[in-house]
């Protein structure tokens, strides 16, 4: 994709949904954190089934602390994975009290040393939180950016390396919100709503639906 369609590629996406918020629930970066420790391989809507409660009783670290293991569990249990989920929040609130006082940092090494933070969710925490212009690279956006041709690669660090050297600098606030939600609604990995694709134009997929082509995953 040249130049010139990933500036039309992301003014679509803009003029499409000017403000593009994640679909956590949270009200504070402690919260956004929490929530997206929770978000592994579980959907949104499951997580803030289970924050929306549980941050009525808990939304800080010290609280969160308070509550233990046990008491985390109940508001958790039905998300995967939540055993060990329970622990990385257990122990994140520990280091968080211990050595950040009570603050999420901002700095993405810090982030990344928290128990069960990874490049990705201190990506979104850095961009959704604080506000920095990072590239949260999950399933959705790699498959994005791979099928469109906005930034193939053939691993997450060399799609989010191409992505932040291709994303026209106006839209690197946005460009994770715009692409994730684009991989989850319009362009799945099975059936990609290319009929209803607002970027379709721009699209180097080959296999695109809706004309009789092949559906499948990229």
């Amino acid at each position: 994709m040249n130049p010139e369609k990933r500036q039309a590629f992301f003014e679509q996406l803009r003029a499409n949904n000017p403000n593009p918020e994640t679909e956590l629930e949270y009200s504070s970066p402690f919260e956004l954190l929490i929530a997206v420790l929770l978000s592994a391989q579980a959907t949104d809507i499951s997580v803030n089934k289970g924050t929306r409660e549980l941050f009525k009783i808990a939304n800080t670290p010290q609280a969160l602390l308070d509550l233990g293991e046990a008491g985390v569990k109940p508001f958790i249990q039905h998300i995967g994975l939540f055993n060990a989920k329970g622990r990385h929040i257990q122990e994140t609130c520990h280091l968080l009290v211990g050595q950040y006082g009570g603050e999420v940092p901002q700095v993405r090494e810090d982030l990344e040393s928290l128990p069960g933070v990874g490049r990705k969710t201190a990506n979104v925490i850095l961009n959704t939180a604080f506000g920095h212009p990072t590239m949260a690279v999950d399933t959705h956006i790699f498959r994005v950016s791979n099928r469109t041709g906005l930034a193939p690669g053939k691993d997450v660090v060399k799609v989010e390396e191409q992505l932040l050297k291709r994303i026209p600098k106006e839209f690197l606030q946005d460009a994770h919100h715009w692409l994730i939600l684009h991989g989850r609604y319009t362009c799945k990995a099975r059936n990609p709503e290319c009929e209803q694709c607002i970027v379709e134009p721009l699209c180097s997929f080959k296999q695109k639906t809706g004309k009789g082509n092949v559906r499948g995953p990229i």
